[in-house]
């Protein structure tokens, strides 16, 4: 199949949280395979209100989120203006009228729910593949084994990914001997992100001047995350081992935060320029500009996917390696994947973290080449989706 032109529905999140980073996290799947060759779309359907970032708030009214796709396809893919349905709350649709969309899918070969969050259109074609893409990993599995009474329609959730017909993770460590991810009864088959290179190497021609940043969300779980009498937490306990790292490194350092219940007053007073994730990063354009600025990368991982060894890696700090800055960030595993020591530093203390720091500032330039020949040979969306339509028609 990989071969052939197929017609490929993308889902993902983009109307429901339309801010930079979720943008470039999910439309590049769509992007990428437009620049393959393939028949493409992107499809929303989360049954959910949008969030309005400039509002701060859910609200029924769909226009912020209609602008967003709007305007990102005529800036970033004039080609596929034509190809997006974003049904609002499953009963209005934009973009795409509901019967061009249902005579889409009624033909698709490829129906990929990144993340898992829409629902699956009723009239897919039976022979259409139906691929989870599992983006959280270690979470999800332990979501799927324990079904916490605290997640929202948890039981149609497990109930939706055991109706596709193939499982992705962003788990690359799923097999490895000291990933303790519970595989449950999945055939996992493990993929990255894919990044564009049109999209970010005109910056690898920018000298930045800024400092090092990283853009991140601050929340806790709303319930805890307990399996096998280990309870795992999400990203602040990680940042917490951070907090000093602006003395020790002696480089400034600022994060773009988002999120509750993040200690910002303690965060500025430890010596980090401390911005509003979603108003720095809202629109595409803000969130390539915010890399752009950054020197690199840096940035812990939620402490589930540290203490699983999952092997996931950053959509994020992808992005930050197709622009050319070094990216220094917790190793989950990733380590015995993709190479460290150049460009892209795993640490998993924050000494190992501020000397990594030093490393890179003391050859930037070799640093910043490496980062971007790292991107292309192991981000590549024509060689990350390549194989994911390989695996996702085999056998």
């Amino acid at each position: 199949m990989n071969g052939s032109k197929l017609r490929i529905i993308v889902t993902g999140l983009v109307g429901l949280y339309p801010v930079g980073g979720v943008a470039w996290d999910y439309l590049q799947y769509v992007t990428g395979f437009f620049k393959m060759g393939h028949d493409v779309y992107y499809h929303e359907d989360t049954w959910s209100w949008p969030y309005h970032p400039l509002e701060r708030t859910y609200t029924q009214d769909p226009a912020y989120s209609v602008d967003y796709f709007r305007n990102f396809f005529e800036k970033y893919a004039p080609g596929l203006s034509g190809r997006w349905h974003y049904l609002h709350l499953h009963e209005t649709s934009y973009g795409m009228s509901r019967q061009q969309f249902d005579e889409v899918a009624a033909g698709a070969d490829l129906f990929l729910n990144v993340s898992g969050a829409c629902i699956v259109p009723e009239n897919l074609s039976p022979r259409c593949r139906r691929v989870f893409l599992d983006t959280d990993p270690g979470y999800n599995q332990i979501m799927l084994s324990e079904r916490f009474s605290w997640s929202e329609n948890v039981d149609r959730w497990c109930a939706s990914v055991a109706a596709h017909d193939r499982h992705f993770t962003y788990a690359e460590n799923i097999y490895g001997p000291d990933c303790l991810v519970p595989r449950l009864d999945y055939d996992w088959k493990t993929t990255r992100m894919p990044i564009v290179s049109e999209h970010w190497e005109d910056l690898a021609r920018i000298r930045p001047a800024g400092p090092w940043t990283t853009v991140m969300t601050w929340n806790a779980f709303k319930g805890k995350l307990v399996y096998k009498g280990v309870e795992y937490g999400s990203k602040g306990a990680e940042f917490e081992k951070l907090m000093d790292l602006p003395r020790t490194a002696g480089v400034p350092l600022k994060v773009a935060v988002g999120g509750v219940n993040a200690p910002l007053s303690r965060l500025a007073e430890a010596g980090w320029e401390v911005v509003d994730g979603p108003e720095a990063t809202v629109t595409p354009e803000a969130y390539r500009d915010f890399i752009a600025d950054s020197k690199g990368e840096i940035s812990p991982a939620k402490h589930v996917y540290v203490a699983l060894r999952t092997g996931w890696f950053s959509c994020r700090s992808a992005c930050y390696l197709a622009a050319g800055r070094p990216v220094v960030v917790q190793d989950t595993g990733f380590s015995s994947i993709y190479p460290s020591g150049a460009g892209l530093m795993a640490y998993a203390t924050a000494d190992e973290a501020a000397r990594a720091l030093a490393e890179v500032e003391s050859d930037y330039g070799r640093h910043a080449a490496a980062a971007l020949e790292i991107s292309r040979q192991y981000f590549d969306s024509g060689k990350v989706l390549g194989k994911m339509i390989e695996d996702a028609f085999s056998g």
